[in-house]
């Protein structure tokens, strides 16, 4: 549709995360600070939060596509309320463990004997798990025990924990104080400001072939941060929303009023807050 009538040569709000959009704004340039600095200390955990849409899956993607060519081997799993025996599966089949069909006992012994090979190798291992918040008390101790198996005193698995702002204090319980012990380094994803989020649309459209058209004003650049606070998932739901419009519209400007338009919408169907007066 609207990707016709810009001459875009695809979408460039898609709502799924996509590496090949990744942007590089302030916060996102620190978190990858801290991951990059985690990679080098080759042990304990890193831990990134940050508010739901800002961002965290997508630099986890940039970060393992990255890796490729990289003497390194990562692998990502997405918790939802897994119980422990589950998330070590889980694990195993992200590293293409076997794991269907036999105990728990089994499936530690081949873990410890391919991350075993892998330090042989001189491979490092990496486990990213994106959903953190969602991870019972029992499903992180036994991450906690994975992250124990070692060689000549070396860590043979880091393993870095990705989630929303509630993760933070699961973390600073009481109970969970020798995993916390073992976390190396820590980032919470701050949203964009207003300059970064008009940089962060026009990286996006640039990346599609945009040609200035449609155009966008200061003011609708200005009103897109207030309506959506800087967070890269609203940016993109609702820039994918203007463009529709002025497509639906034959315009070739995005300013204020369509602005003003597609969010007062929005805002009737309770996915984005009213603009202030």
């Amino acid at each position: 549709m609207y990707t016709e009538y810009f001459k875009l040569e695809g979408r460039p709000f898609q709502l799924s995360p996509d590496p090949r959009f990744f942007f590089e704004a302030r916060p996102h340039k620190k978190a990858l600070a801290y991951l990059n600095y985690g990679i080098s200390q080759s042990e304990g955990f890193i831990v990134i939060t940050g508010e739901i849409g800002a961002g965290k899956t997508i630099l986890v993607e940039h970060i393992l596509s990255t890796f490729v060519g990289r003497n390194l081997i990562a692998a990502k799993v997405v918790t939802t309320q897994l119980n422990a025996d589950d998330l070590l599966r889980m694990v195993a089949a992200a590293f293409d463990i076997p794991q269907e069909g036999v105990d728990k006992a089994t499936i530690l012994k081949r873990m410890e004997a391919f991350l075993i090979d892998s330090h042989r190798a001189d491979r490092r291992v990496l486990l990213f798990v994106d959903e953190a918040q969602n991870l019972p008390h029992g499903a992180l101790e036994e991450l906690r025990m994975l992250s124990n198996i070692q060689v000549s005193g070396r860590s043979l698995l880091q393993i870095y924990l990705v989630g929303q702002p509630e993760f933070r204090r699961t973390i600073a319980r009481k109970s969970l104080e020798q995993l916390r012990q073992r976390v190396i380094t820590s980032y919470h994803l701050q949203p964009l400001d207003a300059e970064e989020t008009r940089q962060y649309i026009e990286h996006r459209l640039h990346h599609v072939g945009w040609q200035n058209d449609p155009a966008f004003t200061a003011q609708a650049f200005a009103m897109i941060h207030e309506a959506t606070g800087g967070v890269p998932r609203k940016i993109n739901l609702l820039c994918d929303r203007l463009l529709l419009l002025a497509y639906l519209e034959e315009k070739h400007e995005i300013d204020a009023a369509i602005v003003k338009e597609v969010v007062m919408d929005m805002h009737t169907e309770g996915s984005a807050p009213a603009l202030s007066a």
